[in-house]
């Protein structure tokens, strides 16, 4: 009898690890998350017609290549001045703008202990998670993820010399290649080649364990301080940099905006190049920016190569995205803490097994959805969140991801709503009112004064998505021209 039960028990244990051996290893998901990179910063994608002639990206050229692109996304906005930081909490625990400015007063201690981040619930859907570089949330990464290494501040130590530059016909001591300045050069190698050399070494010892893998690859790049090798200067001669065709001296509203040298405290972004701006100024400073942007490539590239030789490229899905875009000189703003649609739209790029090759998407999503579109690759748990997966959409199940588009800047500054073609934007403090025609005025150069109509409309749609997502601020007393449906 004791035989017989062996031997069954003997072959159930068989059975059991046959079955397991059978069962296919889940896919591995790698998120390169960038730092100010601004949706027409990648060459294939030809955004506002800028290609390969204006920036060099072959190896996110090679990604927009082999996956699915979404041409509109945008980030909903920040807070405060440190946009980056308003961005990354919404996309690490799934919930909106203003939710998220609430958690963010007790660090995010409910959401930690209820298992509301991202590398949380792919952590309990069986996967080794990983960070890298830039984290820049007000929650414990140690306590977040199984490995965190070399991790980055919000942006890297900068120089007085690096502001307030350059000066046509006087002599600009900044030299994006000087390592005597710190910053991205501070520990000896650029941080940029640093965050490649962690991921791509972690990739070939996770690539041979059993368990699927979460990285989530954080470059502090392309955000300023704007320092490279010169080798990447030199790709750029200043002579064939464009400047931008919205390109301004002045922003009459950048007081009302809270940006300008008499905002409260002045903006940092925007005191990196003198005032006004001109086209000098903004040419060099887009130089350098382009050079970071190519040298981020070579790093991008070098991490896509590790998966390739490892054998797990097939079974791995990564997602390519910013966490804003930035101004670099148009409408005479030089960062992002603005609603045009520069410094709100990011790149987005899906790549991965079942994804559709060289394919676009123009519906607007927000970048946030990629964290519960992750988790449905994973089959991880993608409940009791805001944002949306971008999966149905790339199935073709459904044709819209966010009907209205809604946008903020600061408690008391800025709002935005884009409702199909027609974009409003809103300044209380100096009761002003934009409406823009994306559709035929892409690079909103053309406002239209006279559309009465449009503005009510879209003006009561950003009441509804104010009250859908928290939003603290009463725009009636502002703009009671509109508080009416007649």
């Amino acid at each position: 009898m004791f035989f017989v039960r062996r031997l069954v028990f003997l072959i159930a244990v068989l059975v059991s690890s046959t079955l397991c051996a059978d069962e296919p290893k889940k896919p591995n998901v790698v998120l390169i998350l960038t730092d100010d990179q601004a949706v027409d910063t990648i060459a294939a994608a030809k955004v506002w017609g800028v290609d390969s002639s204006v920036i060099q990206t072959p190896n996110m050229d090679r990604l927009f290549c082999e996956g699915t692109s979404f041409t509109h996304c945008y980030n909903p906005g920040a807070w405060h001045g440190a946009v980056c930081v308003a961005s990354r909490s919404m996309l690490n625990t799934g919930r909106f703008l203003w939710y998220c400015r609430d958690a963010e007063k007790n660090r995010f201690k409910d959401l930690v202990e209820t298992k509301r981040f991202w590398s949380q619930r792919m952590h309990d859907a069986g996967y080794e998670t990983f960070l890298f570089g830039k984290w820049h949330v007000e929650a414990p990464s140690e306590q977040l993820f199984d490995h965190v290494i070399h991790l980055r501040p919000g942006m890297a130590p900068t120089v007085k010399s690096a502001y307030q530059r350059p000066v046509e016909g006087n002599e600009d001591v900044w030299k994006p290649w000087d390592t005597r300045n710190g910053g991205y050069w501070s520990g000896g190698k650029h941080w940029s080649e640093v965050i490649a050399e962690d991921a791509t070494a972690s990739i070939r010892n996770a690539a041979a364990s059993e368990k699927p893998f979460f990285m989530y690859v954080a470059f502090n790049a392309p955000h300023d301080p704007r320092q490279s090798p010169r080798e990447f200067i030199d790709k750029y001669p200043l002579e064939r940099v464009p400047v931008p065709e919205n390109f301004m001296p002045e922003n009459p509203h950048v007081d009302a905006m809270g940006l300008g040298p008499k905002g409260p405290n002045g903006m940092r972004d925007e005191n990196l190049a003198p005032y006004p701006r001109t086209p000098f100024a903004v040419k060099t400073h887009r130089r350098e920016y382009q050079a970071m942007v190519t040298h981020l490539d070579v790093q991008i590239g070098r991490i896509l190569d590790a998966l390739d030789q490892t054998g797990v490229s097939e079974n791995t899905f990564v997602i390519l995205t910013s966490d804003h875009g930035l101004a670099l000189g148009r409408h005479g703003l030089l960062g992002k803490q603005n609603l045009y649609e520069h410094s709100l739209r990011t790149p987005f790029i899906l790549r991965g097994p079942g994804i559709p090759k060289n394919h676009r998407l123009a519906t607007r999503i927000y970048l946030q959805d990629a964290m519960i579109t992750a988790l449905d690759i994973a089959g991880a748990d993608s409940r009791d969140l805001d944002f949306k997966s971008v999966l149905p959409l790339i199935r073709g199940e459904r044709e819209f991801q966010h009907q209205t588009i809604y946008a903020a800047y600061a408690p008391d500054r800025q709002r935005a709503v884009i409702d199909g073609n027609l974009k409003l934007i809103l300044y209380p403090a100096d009761k002003t009112a934009l409406l823009f025609d994306l559709e035929n005025d892409p690079l909103e150069m053309c406002e239209l004064t006279d559309r009465m109509t449009d503005k009510k409309h879209l003006f009561h749609k950003l009441l509804e998505l104010q009250k859908h997502n928290g939003d603290p601020l009463d725009l009636r007393p502002s703009f009671p021209e509109f508080d009416t449906k007649s």
